[in-house]
């Protein structure tokens, strides 16, 4: 077994979806001890612990859910962002409550959870947080969620700065289009031989909350693939 993380308490949210179980077992691989959040109950990812279903959009519940996860385990080492949602409507023909919406998904449910991690974090600790290459320059139809990704990256940029001195890394991934079946189905004439794995973007997730990535923090990373 690789041992990259040994024994880490690595919390990740989102872990019932397609890159959130990568994530999980990838980090497992790794050696972490994995916690699994989601919105909704299901079976965990092979080798990690579930978690009760949370709204990660409520502060007072995350709050309350990271401390229980901490006294279970001990401690919690790490944190992974993945929960989020996705949206393409353009200006013209969209809603203002779409923007309100991937705001709630993509950033409120980040800051709550980096928010309630933080008195658990021990020094060393690592976020990793799920950006979007989309947010640097915004496609058509990419307006709400490019502009919800961009505040995912002020805040890791941000966060990063604000725990500098306790020596905790803060990144971002950003990757292209995910090898997913939903991206496969909206888009079947597309390669998606050029698109990013869930699997790679994960290795790149937990190199970042590994201890060869020390030096790094407040970076956003492009995880394109060949798009």
């Amino acid at each position: 077994m690789n041992a990259e993380l040994d024994k880490k308490v690595v919390v990740v949210t989102g872990a019932l979806g397609v890159l959130g179980r990568a994530v999980a077992e990838a980090a497992t691989a790794a050696g972490a001890q994995v916690v699994a959040v989601d919105r909704v109950d299901g079976t965990p990812p092979t080798g990690a612990a579930s978690w009760p279903a949370l709204d990660l959009g409520n502060a007072q519940q995350t709050q309350q859910a990271m401390a229980a996860i901490a006294e279970r385990h001990g401690r919690i080492d790490a944190l992974v962002n993945v929960a989020g949602g996705f949206r393409w409507e353009t200006v013209a023909d969209g809603s203002i409550d779409t923007w309100d919406q991937l705001y709630g998904l993509n950033v409120r449910t980040a800051v709550n959870a980096c928010r309630a991690v933080l008195p658990h974090l021990p020094t060393g600790g690592r976020i990793v947080n799920i950006g979007a290459a989309g947010a640097v320059k915004a496609a058509a139809g990419m307006g709400a969620y490019a502009a919800s990704k961009a505040g995912v990256a002020r805040l890791t940029e941000a966060l990063a700065e604000e725990l500098k001195p306790r020596d905790i890394t803060v990144n971002a991934v950003l990757p292209s289009i995910i090898d997913t079946p939903t991206n496969r189905a909206d888009m079947p004439d597309a390669d998606a031989a050029r698109w990013v794995s869930p699997q790679a973007l994960a290795d790149v997730i937990v190199f970042l909350l590994g201890p060869r990535a020390a030096a790094v923090t407040g970076a956003l990373v492009p995880v394109t693939g060949r798009v």
